[in-house]
Protein backbone atom coordinates (compact mmCIF):
# COMPACT_ATOMS: atom_id res chain seq x y z
CA UNK A 1 0.00 0.00 0.00
CA UNK A 2 3.02 2.68 0.94
CA UNK A 3 4.21 1.96 -2.45
CA UNK A 4 0.67 2.03 -4.20
CA UNK A 5 0.19 5.65 -2.68
CA UNK A 6 3.83 6.77 -3.19
CA UNK A 7 3.08 6.23 -7.18
CA UNK A 8 0.10 7.77 -6.78
CA UNK A 9 1.26 10.90 -5.44
CA UNK A 10 4.27 11.00 -7.57
CA UNK A 11 1.41 10.56 -11.10
CA UNK A 12 -0.72 12.84 -9.15
CA UNK A 13 2.16 16.09 -9.68
CA UNK A 14 3.65 14.92 -12.31
CA UNK A 15 -0.11 15.40 -14.04
CA UNK A 16 -0.50 18.33 -11.96
CA UNK A 17 2.98 19.84 -13.63
CA UNK A 18 1.74 19.14 -17.11
CA UNK A 19 -1.56 20.51 -16.66
CA UNK A 20 0.51 23.76 -15.46
CA UNK A 21 2.86 24.05 -18.23
CA UNK A 22 0.30 23.23 -20.89
CA UNK A 23 -2.42 26.06 -19.59
CA UNK A 24 0.93 28.40 -19.78
CA UNK A 25 2.05 27.58 -22.91
CA UNK A 26 -1.16 27.94 -24.19
CA UNK A 27 -1.89 31.37 -22.73
CA UNK A 28 1.85 32.47 -24.59
CA UNK A 29 1.30 31.33 -27.74
CA UNK A 30 0.92 33.62 -30.70
CA UNK A 31 0.33 33.75 -34.30
CA UNK A 32 1.68 36.13 -36.68
CA UNK A 33 1.36 38.10 -39.94
CA UNK A 34 2.75 40.90 -41.26
CA UNK A 35 0.85 44.41 -42.34
CA UNK A 36 2.10 45.86 -45.71
CA UNK A 37 1.46 49.60 -46.18
CA UNK A 38 0.02 50.92 -49.79
CA UNK A 39 3.10 53.49 -49.90
CA UNK A 40 5.62 51.27 -48.14
CA UNK A 41 9.37 50.46 -49.90
CA UNK A 42 8.40 47.09 -49.75
CA UNK A 43 5.55 47.38 -52.33
CA UNK A 44 7.75 50.33 -54.44
CA UNK A 45 10.50 48.06 -54.42
CA UNK A 46 8.30 45.68 -56.52
CA UNK A 47 7.15 48.32 -58.99
CA UNK A 48 10.53 49.51 -59.89
CA UNK A 49 11.23 45.15 -60.44
CA UNK A 50 8.30 45.67 -62.88
CA UNK A 51 9.26 48.60 -64.82
CA UNK A 52 6.13 50.37 -64.12
CA UNK A 53 7.07 53.62 -62.24
CA UNK A 54 6.05 56.18 -64.40
CA UNK A 55 2.15 54.11 -65.66
CA UNK A 56 0.62 54.81 -62.28
CA UNK A 57 1.27 58.18 -59.94
CA UNK A 58 3.30 57.31 -56.64
CA UNK A 59 3.68 60.15 -54.23
CA UNK A 60 6.85 60.96 -52.96
CA UNK A 61 6.95 60.03 -48.64
CA UNK A 62 5.87 62.77 -46.62
CA UNK A 63 5.25 65.04 -49.32
CA UNK A 64 2.33 67.23 -49.32
CA UNK A 65 0.97 64.96 -52.48
CA UNK A 66 1.74 61.51 -49.88
CA UNK A 67 0.11 63.29 -47.10
CA UNK A 68 -2.85 64.68 -49.63
CA UNK A 69 -3.79 61.31 -50.90
CA UNK A 70 -4.14 59.71 -46.97
CA UNK A 71 -6.19 62.34 -46.21
CA UNK A 72 -8.26 62.06 -49.05
CA UNK A 73 -8.89 58.39 -48.19
CA UNK A 74 -9.57 59.14 -44.38
CA UNK A 75 -11.98 61.20 -45.71
CA UNK A 76 -13.73 59.53 -47.99
CA UNK A 77 -13.72 56.12 -45.47
CA UNK A 78 -15.38 58.39 -43.05
CA UNK A 79 -18.25 58.65 -45.42
CA UNK A 80 -18.92 54.77 -45.77
CA UNK A 81 -21.63 53.64 -43.95
CA UNK A 82 -22.64 49.64 -43.60
CA UNK A 83 -26.12 48.20 -43.68
CA UNK A 84 -28.33 46.60 -41.37
CA UNK A 85 -25.63 43.68 -40.83
CA UNK A 86 -23.71 45.67 -38.70
CA UNK A 87 -23.80 49.13 -37.22
CA UNK A 88 -20.94 50.79 -38.14
CA UNK A 89 -17.81 50.29 -40.77
CA UNK A 90 -14.79 52.38 -42.19
CA UNK A 91 -14.26 49.64 -45.04
CA UNK A 92 -12.57 50.12 -48.24
CA UNK A 93 -10.26 53.64 -48.02
CA UNK A 94 -9.87 54.72 -51.34
CA UNK A 95 -9.96 58.51 -53.07
CA UNK A 96 -11.89 59.93 -55.36
CA UNK A 97 -10.03 63.06 -55.79
CA UNK A 98 -6.70 61.62 -56.98
CA UNK A 99 -6.73 58.91 -58.88
CA UNK A 100 -4.27 55.98 -58.99
CA UNK A 101 -5.34 53.74 -61.68
CA UNK A 102 -6.81 50.08 -60.72
CA UNK A 103 -3.96 49.62 -57.85
CA UNK A 104 -4.46 48.87 -54.04
CA UNK A 105 -6.64 52.03 -52.45
CA UNK A 106 -6.57 49.94 -48.43
CA UNK A 107 -3.94 51.40 -45.92
CA UNK A 108 -2.82 47.73 -45.35
CA UNK A 109 -2.28 44.01 -46.48
CA UNK A 110 -1.56 40.84 -45.30
CA UNK A 111 -0.50 37.67 -47.24
CA UNK A 112 -2.99 35.11 -45.85
CA UNK A 113 -3.05 30.50 -46.99
CA UNK A 114 -5.88 29.09 -47.49
CA UNK A 115 -7.59 25.74 -47.56
CA UNK A 116 -6.26 22.07 -48.91
CA UNK A 117 -3.97 21.94 -50.79
CA UNK A 118 -3.58 26.05 -49.96
CA UNK A 119 -3.42 29.24 -52.01
CA UNK A 120 -2.10 32.66 -50.78
CA UNK A 121 -4.12 35.58 -50.93
CA UNK A 122 -3.15 39.49 -50.04
CA UNK A 123 -6.15 40.66 -48.43
CA UNK A 124 -6.73 43.82 -46.62
CA UNK A 125 -6.83 44.55 -43.22
CA UNK A 126 -10.02 46.45 -41.09
CA UNK A 127 -10.67 46.61 -37.87
CA UNK A 128 -13.87 47.76 -37.96
CA UNK A 129 -15.03 44.70 -39.92
CA UNK A 130 -15.78 41.01 -38.50
CA UNK A 131 -15.75 38.92 -41.90
CA UNK A 132 -12.51 37.54 -43.62
CA UNK A 133 -13.81 37.38 -47.61
CA UNK A 134 -12.24 36.30 -50.52
CA UNK A 135 -12.91 36.43 -54.39
CA UNK A 136 -14.30 32.95 -55.24
CA UNK A 137 -16.12 31.29 -57.69
CA UNK A 138 -16.40 34.52 -59.46
CA UNK A 139 -19.59 36.05 -60.86
CA UNK A 140 -18.62 39.59 -60.65
CA UNK A 141 -14.90 40.30 -59.00
CA UNK A 142 -12.29 42.72 -59.12
CA UNK A 143 -9.18 41.90 -62.27
CA UNK A 144 -6.84 39.33 -60.87
CA UNK A 145 -3.83 39.73 -63.33
CA UNK A 146 -1.32 41.36 -62.41
CA UNK A 147 -0.80 43.42 -65.31
CA UNK A 148 -3.90 45.19 -63.69
CA UNK A 149 -2.11 46.18 -60.90
CA UNK A 150 1.32 47.94 -60.72
CA UNK A 151 2.31 46.47 -57.04
CA UNK A 152 2.16 42.90 -58.12
CA UNK A 153 4.68 40.44 -59.65
CA UNK A 154 2.10 37.68 -60.21
CA UNK A 155 -1.68 37.05 -60.68
CA UNK A 156 -4.02 36.98 -57.48
CA UNK A 157 -5.75 34.25 -56.78
CA UNK A 158 -9.61 32.88 -57.06
CA UNK A 159 -10.73 30.39 -54.21
CA UNK A 160 -13.35 27.92 -55.03
CA UNK A 161 -14.53 25.41 -52.20
CA UNK A 162 -14.49 22.43 -54.30
CA UNK A 163 -10.91 22.38 -54.41
CA UNK A 164 -9.73 22.32 -51.07
CA UNK A 165 -10.64 19.61 -49.25
CA UNK A 166 -10.61 21.13 -45.82
CA UNK A 167 -13.78 23.23 -47.07
CA UNK A 168 -17.23 23.31 -45.46
CA UNK A 169 -20.28 24.85 -46.58
CA UNK A 170 -21.96 26.68 -44.03
CA UNK A 171 -26.12 25.92 -44.05
CA UNK A 172 -28.81 27.83 -42.98
CA UNK A 173 -29.36 25.85 -39.95
CA UNK A 174 -25.91 27.30 -38.85
CA UNK A 175 -26.10 29.63 -35.62
CA UNK A 176 -23.65 31.77 -37.34
CA UNK A 177 -25.73 32.41 -40.18
CA UNK A 178 -27.39 35.71 -40.10
CA UNK A 179 -29.35 35.67 -43.39
CA UNK A 180 -31.11 31.89 -42.25
CA UNK A 181 -34.12 34.03 -42.90
CA UNK A 182 -33.90 34.49 -46.80
CA UNK A 183 -33.34 30.52 -47.09
CA UNK A 184 -35.88 28.54 -48.20
CA UNK A 185 -35.22 25.57 -46.85
CA UNK A 186 -32.53 25.26 -43.35
CA UNK A 187 -30.23 23.12 -45.85
CA UNK A 188 -29.69 25.35 -48.31
CA UNK A 189 -26.25 27.52 -48.02
CA UNK A 190 -25.93 29.97 -46.16
CA UNK A 191 -26.05 33.44 -48.41
CA UNK A 192 -23.94 36.48 -46.79
CA UNK A 193 -24.23 39.95 -48.17
CA UNK A 194 -22.26 43.01 -46.71
CA UNK A 195 -23.63 46.55 -48.43
CA UNK A 196 -22.58 49.92 -48.24
CA UNK A 197 -25.46 53.58 -47.97
CA UNK A 198 -22.65 54.96 -50.05
CA UNK A 199 -20.56 54.18 -53.50
CA UNK A 200 -22.90 51.14 -54.14
CA UNK A 201 -20.02 49.09 -52.27
CA UNK A 202 -20.84 45.70 -51.37
CA UNK A 203 -19.25 42.22 -51.11
CA UNK A 204 -22.05 39.10 -51.21
CA UNK A 205 -21.79 34.81 -51.96
CA UNK A 206 -21.98 32.34 -48.88
CA UNK A 207 -20.16 31.46 -45.89
CA UNK A 208 -18.06 28.34 -45.74
CA UNK A 209 -15.52 26.86 -43.49
CA UNK A 210 -11.87 26.04 -44.17
CA UNK A 211 -8.29 26.66 -42.51
CA UNK A 212 -5.76 29.23 -42.72
CA UNK A 213 -2.14 28.57 -41.93
CA UNK A 214 0.08 30.84 -39.32
CA UNK A 215 3.35 30.83 -38.17
CA UNK A 216 3.32 29.96 -34.20
CA UNK A 217 5.65 31.19 -31.61
CA UNK A 218 5.87 30.91 -27.79
CA UNK A 219 6.56 33.64 -24.85
CA UNK A 220 9.79 33.37 -25.38
CA UNK A 221 9.89 34.22 -29.34
CA UNK A 222 10.62 30.45 -30.51
CA UNK A 223 8.89 29.69 -33.51
CA UNK A 224 7.43 26.74 -33.09
CA UNK A 225 4.97 24.25 -35.89
CA UNK A 226 2.80 25.90 -38.21
CA UNK A 227 -0.56 26.03 -37.32
CA UNK A 228 -3.59 24.89 -39.14
CA UNK A 229 -7.06 26.67 -38.12
CA UNK A 230 -10.35 26.62 -38.86
CA UNK A 231 -11.85 30.38 -39.61
CA UNK A 232 -15.27 30.75 -40.91
CA UNK A 233 -15.06 32.62 -44.34
CA UNK A 234 -16.93 34.36 -46.82
CA UNK A 235 -16.98 33.24 -50.77
CA UNK A 236 -17.28 36.03 -52.26
CA UNK A 237 -18.79 35.51 -55.84
CA UNK A 238 -19.96 38.65 -56.49
CA UNK A 239 -18.28 42.33 -55.31
CA UNK A 240 -19.36 46.68 -56.34
CA UNK A 241 -18.13 49.59 -56.07
CA UNK A 242 -15.09 50.14 -54.65
CA UNK A 243 -14.60 46.70 -54.54
CA UNK A 244 -15.14 46.01 -58.05
CA UNK A 245 -12.48 48.87 -59.15
CA UNK A 246 -9.64 47.24 -57.37
CA UNK A 247 -9.38 48.73 -53.47
CA UNK A 248 -9.11 45.38 -52.22
CA UNK A 249 -9.39 42.59 -55.02
CA UNK A 250 -8.01 39.56 -53.26
CA UNK A 251 -10.37 40.22 -50.48
CA UNK A 252 -10.58 41.62 -46.55
CA UNK A 253 -9.88 40.41 -43.45
CA UNK A 254 -12.41 41.92 -40.58
CA UNK A 255 -10.40 41.54 -36.97
CA UNK A 256 -13.59 43.34 -35.78
CA UNK A 257 -15.25 42.04 -31.98
CA UNK A 258 -17.94 39.85 -33.49
CA UNK A 259 -18.27 36.18 -33.18
CA UNK A 260 -17.33 35.50 -37.09
CA UNK A 261 -14.25 37.39 -37.25
CA UNK A 262 -10.89 35.38 -37.20
CA UNK A 263 -9.27 36.47 -33.87
CA UNK A 264 -12.64 34.65 -32.72
CA UNK A 265 -12.46 31.60 -34.39
CA UNK A 266 -9.16 31.36 -33.16
CA UNK A 267 -9.55 32.01 -29.60
CA UNK A 268 -12.90 29.95 -29.93
CA UNK A 269 -10.71 26.76 -31.05
CA UNK A 270 -7.91 27.10 -28.37
CA UNK A 271 -4.69 28.30 -30.18
CA UNK A 272 -4.51 31.85 -28.76
CA UNK A 273 -6.25 33.59 -26.15
CA UNK A 274 -8.75 36.42 -27.26
CA UNK A 275 -6.54 38.94 -28.07
CA UNK A 276 -4.41 40.14 -30.81
CA UNK A 277 -1.99 43.42 -31.29
CA UNK A 278 -0.93 45.78 -33.42
CA UNK A 279 2.51 47.10 -34.21
CA UNK A 280 4.01 50.09 -36.65
CA UNK A 281 7.14 51.21 -37.73
CA UNK A 282 7.94 54.65 -38.56
CA UNK A 283 7.56 53.44 -42.17
CA UNK A 284 3.89 52.86 -41.21
CA UNK A 285 4.36 48.91 -42.45
CA UNK A 286 4.08 46.28 -39.10
CA UNK A 287 2.96 43.24 -37.57
CA UNK A 288 0.00 41.68 -36.23
CA UNK A 289 0.41 38.71 -33.06
CA UNK A 290 -2.55 37.20 -32.69
CA UNK A 291 -3.04 35.80 -28.77
CA UNK A 292 -0.81 38.58 -27.99
CA UNK A 293 -2.33 40.11 -24.79
CA UNK A 294 0.36 42.68 -24.34
CA UNK A 295 3.19 43.01 -21.26
CA UNK A 296 2.11 43.53 -17.94
CA UNK A 297 3.49 47.20 -17.71
CA UNK A 298 0.78 48.21 -20.32
CA UNK A 299 -1.37 50.72 -19.59
CA UNK A 300 -4.85 50.33 -20.78
CA UNK A 301 -8.28 51.21 -20.89
CA UNK A 302 -12.13 49.27 -21.34
CA UNK A 303 -13.95 49.68 -24.61
CA UNK A 304 -17.11 50.50 -24.55
CA UNK A 305 -20.60 49.70 -25.94
CA UNK A 306 -22.63 50.95 -28.60
CA UNK A 307 -26.26 50.32 -27.82
CA UNK A 308 -25.47 47.52 -24.85
CA UNK A 309 -22.91 45.95 -27.95
CA UNK A 310 -19.04 45.68 -28.21
CA UNK A 311 -19.59 45.99 -32.22
CA UNK A 312 -16.44 48.16 -32.57
CA UNK A 313 -13.40 49.24 -30.90
CA UNK A 314 -14.63 52.65 -29.21
CA UNK A 315 -12.86 53.98 -26.25
CA UNK A 316 -13.37 57.26 -23.76
CA UNK A 317 -10.95 59.90 -23.48
CA UNK A 318 -11.26 61.36 -20.67
CA UNK A 319 -9.31 64.53 -21.88
CA UNK A 320 -6.19 66.34 -23.88
CA UNK A 321 -3.30 67.73 -22.86
CA UNK A 322 -0.62 69.99 -24.70
CA UNK A 323 2.58 70.07 -23.09
CA UNK A 324 1.74 70.68 -19.37
CA UNK A 325 -1.88 72.26 -19.89
CA UNK A 326 -4.72 70.04 -19.80
CA UNK A 327 -7.67 71.37 -21.03
CA UNK A 328 -11.41 71.17 -19.99
CA UNK A 329 -14.35 70.11 -21.53
CA UNK A 330 -12.13 67.63 -23.80
CA UNK A 331 -13.69 64.34 -22.84
CA UNK A 332 -15.13 62.10 -26.39
CA UNK A 333 -15.42 59.09 -27.45
CA UNK A 334 -12.90 57.73 -30.18
CA UNK A 335 -12.80 54.70 -32.40
CA UNK A 336 -9.43 53.07 -32.37
CA UNK A 337 -8.81 52.40 -36.45
CA UNK A 338 -6.05 51.14 -37.96
CA UNK A 339 -6.95 51.63 -41.12
CA UNK A 340 -7.07 55.51 -40.96
CA UNK A 341 -3.65 57.28 -41.24
CA UNK A 342 -4.75 60.59 -39.52
CA UNK A 343 -6.45 61.21 -35.99
CA UNK A 344 -9.78 62.91 -35.82
CA UNK A 345 -11.03 64.53 -32.99
CA UNK A 346 -14.95 66.07 -32.30
CA UNK A 347 -14.94 70.14 -33.72
CA UNK A 348 -15.06 71.33 -30.20
CA UNK A 349 -12.03 69.33 -28.62
CA UNK A 350 -10.37 69.96 -32.20
CA UNK A 351 -10.75 73.85 -31.35
CA UNK A 352 -9.51 73.59 -27.71
CA UNK A 353 -6.65 71.47 -29.14
CA UNK A 354 -5.34 73.36 -31.74
CA UNK A 355 -5.62 76.69 -30.08
CA UNK A 356 -3.43 75.56 -27.16
CA UNK A 357 -1.35 74.03 -29.50
CA UNK A 358 -0.61 77.34 -31.18
CA UNK A 359 -0.74 79.55 -28.22
CA UNK A 360 2.42 77.26 -26.40
CA UNK A 361 4.05 77.20 -30.54
CA UNK A 362 4.28 80.59 -30.16
CA UNK A 363 5.02 81.07 -34.13
CA UNK A 364 2.52 82.42 -36.77
CA UNK A 365 1.12 80.16 -39.05
CA UNK A 366 1.94 79.83 -42.77
CA UNK A 367 0.05 78.48 -45.66
CA UNK A 368 1.87 75.36 -47.28
CA UNK A 369 -0.32 75.15 -50.57
CA UNK A 370 -1.88 72.14 -50.98
CA UNK A 371 -1.06 70.35 -47.45
CA UNK A 372 -4.48 69.70 -45.89
CA UNK A 373 -3.79 70.73 -42.57
CA UNK A 374 -4.79 74.31 -41.35
CA UNK A 375 -2.33 74.66 -37.96
CA UNK A 376 1.54 74.85 -40.22
CA UNK A 377 4.30 76.27 -39.45
CA UNK A 378 7.34 77.78 -41.33
CA UNK A 379 10.53 76.47 -39.73
CA UNK A 380 14.48 75.57 -40.82
CA UNK A 381 16.49 72.48 -39.51
CA UNK A 382 18.33 74.73 -36.93
CA UNK A 383 15.48 77.30 -36.42
CA UNK A 384 12.96 74.31 -35.00
CA UNK A 385 10.70 75.75 -32.37
CA UNK A 386 9.98 73.84 -29.09
CA UNK A 387 7.07 71.96 -30.34
CA UNK A 388 4.76 70.93 -27.01
CA UNK A 389 3.81 67.43 -26.39
CA UNK A 390 0.68 65.56 -26.46
CA UNK A 391 -1.33 63.37 -24.65
CA UNK A 392 -4.76 61.61 -24.18
CA UNK A 393 -5.98 61.11 -20.56
CA UNK A 394 -7.96 57.77 -20.15
CA UNK A 395 -9.71 56.13 -16.68
CA UNK A 396 -7.70 55.02 -13.68
CA UNK A 397 -4.91 58.06 -14.53
CA UNK A 398 -3.82 55.79 -17.37
CA UNK A 399 -2.26 57.87 -20.20
CA UNK A 400 -1.42 57.71 -23.88
CA UNK A 401 1.36 60.12 -25.14
CA UNK A 402 1.86 60.66 -28.81
CA UNK A 403 5.07 60.37 -29.89
CA UNK A 404 5.07 63.41 -32.84
CA UNK A 405 1.75 65.06 -32.86
CA UNK A 406 3.32 66.53 -36.43
CA UNK A 407 4.87 66.06 -39.40
CA UNK A 408 7.65 68.01 -40.54
CA UNK A 409 7.36 68.54 -44.32
CA UNK A 410 9.80 70.91 -46.93
CA UNK A 411 10.81 73.85 -44.44
CA UNK A 412 7.97 73.82 -42.04
CA UNK A 413 5.90 71.59 -39.35
CA UNK A 414 2.19 70.75 -39.55
CA UNK A 415 -0.11 69.80 -36.56
CA UNK A 416 -1.36 66.88 -38.20
CA UNK A 417 -4.85 66.25 -36.53
CA UNK A 418 -8.22 67.08 -38.16
CA UNK A 419 -11.93 67.93 -36.93
CA UNK A 420 -14.17 64.78 -36.97
CA UNK A 421 -17.47 65.34 -39.23
CA UNK A 422 -19.72 64.23 -35.55
CA UNK A 423 -19.48 64.12 -32.29
CA UNK A 424 -16.74 60.90 -32.39
CA UNK A 425 -12.91 60.79 -32.58
CA UNK A 426 -10.86 58.61 -34.64
CA UNK A 427 -7.41 57.49 -32.84
CA UNK A 428 -5.83 56.81 -36.53
CA UNK A 429 -2.33 55.38 -37.50
CA UNK A 430 -0.49 58.52 -36.91
CA UNK A 431 -1.03 57.99 -33.03
CA UNK A 432 -0.43 54.50 -33.06
CA UNK A 433 3.07 54.73 -34.22
CA UNK A 434 5.96 53.37 -32.07
CA UNK A 435 3.49 51.54 -29.66
CA UNK A 436 2.24 47.99 -29.46
CA UNK A 437 -1.41 48.35 -29.65
CA UNK A 438 -3.15 45.58 -27.84
CA UNK A 439 -7.06 44.81 -28.86
CA UNK A 440 -7.74 42.13 -25.60
CA UNK A 441 -10.84 41.30 -26.49
CA UNK A 442 -11.20 39.05 -23.69
CA UNK A 443 -11.03 41.71 -20.87
CA UNK A 444 -12.10 44.10 -23.17
CA UNK A 445 -10.30 46.69 -22.99
CA UNK A 446 -7.25 48.32 -25.17
CA UNK A 447 -3.64 48.23 -24.13
CA UNK A 448 -0.73 50.34 -25.14
CA UNK A 449 3.45 50.55 -24.80
CA UNK A 450 6.40 51.03 -26.18
CA UNK A 451 7.68 49.40 -28.62
CA UNK A 452 10.35 49.42 -31.93
CA UNK A 453 8.18 46.60 -33.74
CA UNK A 454 10.89 45.01 -34.24
CA UNK A 455 11.11 41.33 -35.64
CA UNK A 456 10.46 39.43 -32.56
CA UNK A 457 7.99 36.73 -34.17
CA UNK A 458 8.28 35.12 -37.66
CA UNK A 459 5.42 34.94 -39.83
CA UNK A 460 4.46 32.49 -42.59
CA UNK A 461 1.50 33.32 -44.81
CA UNK A 462 1.61 32.69 -48.32
CA UNK A 463 3.19 35.89 -50.95
CA UNK A 464 1.59 36.79 -53.97
CA UNK A 465 3.58 39.54 -54.70
CA UNK A 466 5.94 37.19 -56.07
CA UNK A 467 9.21 37.07 -53.32
CA UNK A 468 10.50 33.90 -51.75
CA UNK A 469 8.80 32.69 -48.21
CA UNK A 470 8.22 29.39 -46.87
CA UNK A 471 5.06 27.11 -47.27
CA UNK A 472 3.27 26.94 -43.89
CA UNK A 473 3.61 22.89 -44.83
CA UNK A 474 5.00 20.73 -46.68
CA UNK A 475 1.65 20.20 -48.95
CA UNK A 476 1.41 20.90 -52.57
CA UNK A 477 1.17 24.52 -53.76
CA UNK A 478 -1.74 25.31 -56.14
CA UNK A 479 -2.13 27.69 -59.00
CA UNK A 480 -4.66 28.42 -60.46
CA UNK A 481 -5.18 26.93 -64.43
CA UNK A 482 -2.15 24.83 -63.78
CA UNK A 483 -1.33 21.12 -61.82
CA UNK A 484 -0.23 21.15 -58.46
CA UNK A 485 3.24 21.89 -58.01
CA UNK A 486 5.52 20.60 -54.71
CA UNK A 487 6.88 23.36 -52.49
CA UNK A 488 10.67 23.28 -54.36
CA UNK A 489 9.24 23.67 -57.52
CA UNK A 490 6.99 26.63 -56.35
CA UNK A 491 10.15 28.40 -54.90
CA UNK A 492 9.41 27.46 -51.53
CA UNK A 493 10.41 25.70 -48.63
CA UNK A 494 8.32 23.66 -46.20
CA UNK A 495 9.22 25.82 -42.80
CA UNK A 496 8.21 22.28 -40.60
CA UNK A 497 6.52 19.28 -40.51
CA UNK A 498 3.35 19.14 -42.34
CA UNK A 499 0.83 17.78 -39.36
CA UNK A 500 -0.53 20.81 -37.04
CA UNK A 501 -0.04 20.87 -33.72
CA UNK A 502 -2.57 19.77 -31.64
CA UNK A 503 -5.23 22.31 -29.81
CA UNK A 504 -3.80 23.59 -26.88
CA UNK A 505 -7.66 23.09 -25.35
CA UNK A 506 -7.18 19.62 -27.07
CA UNK A 507 -3.78 18.93 -24.88
CA UNK A 508 -5.34 19.81 -21.25
CA UNK A 509 -8.50 18.16 -21.47
CA UNK A 510 -6.53 15.17 -21.81
CA UNK A 511 -4.62 15.69 -18.60
CA UNK A 512 -7.55 16.72 -16.92
CA UNK A 513 -8.62 12.92 -18.08
CA UNK A 514 -5.49 11.84 -16.74
CA UNK A 515 -6.05 13.64 -13.22
CA UNK A 516 -9.72 11.84 -13.13
CA UNK A 517 -8.29 8.41 -13.97
CA UNK A 518 -5.67 9.04 -11.20
CA UNK A 519 -8.34 9.77 -8.50
CA UNK A 520 -10.23 6.67 -9.85
CA UNK A 521 -6.91 4.50 -9.03
CA UNK A 522 -6.93 6.18 -5.58
CA UNK A 523 -10.34 5.39 -4.55
CA UNK A 524 -9.29 1.84 -5.47
CA UNK A 525 -5.89 1.28 -4.25
CA UNK A 526 -5.48 3.32 -0.94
Amino acid sequence: MPAARSLFLLLLLLAAALLAGTEAAQKGITLSTKLIHRFSDEVKALRVRRNVTGSVYWPEKRSMEYYSLLLDSDLQRQKMKLGPRYELLFPAEGSNTVSLGNDFGWLHYTFIDVGTPHVSFLVAVDTGSDLLWVPCDCLQCAPLSASSYASLGQDLNEYSPSQSSSSKLLTCSHQLCEHSSKCKSPSQQCPYSVEYYSENTSSSGLLIEDVLYFASNDDLGASNASVKAPVLMGCGMKQSGGYLEGIAPDGLMGLGPGKISVPSFLAKAGFIQDSFSLCFDEEDSGKIYFGDQGPHAQQSTPFLTSNGNYTTYMVGVEGCCIGGSCLKQTRFKALVDSGTSFTFLPEDVYEETVNEFHRQVNSTISSFKGYPWKYCYESSSQDLPKIPSMKLLFAMNNSFLVHNPVFKGYGGFCLAIQPADGDIGIIGLNFMSGYRMVFDRENLKLGWSRSKCEDEIIWVPGNPLGTANPLPTNEEQRIPGQHAVSPAVAGRAPLRPSAAPPSPLRASHLIKLLLLLLVLFASRTL
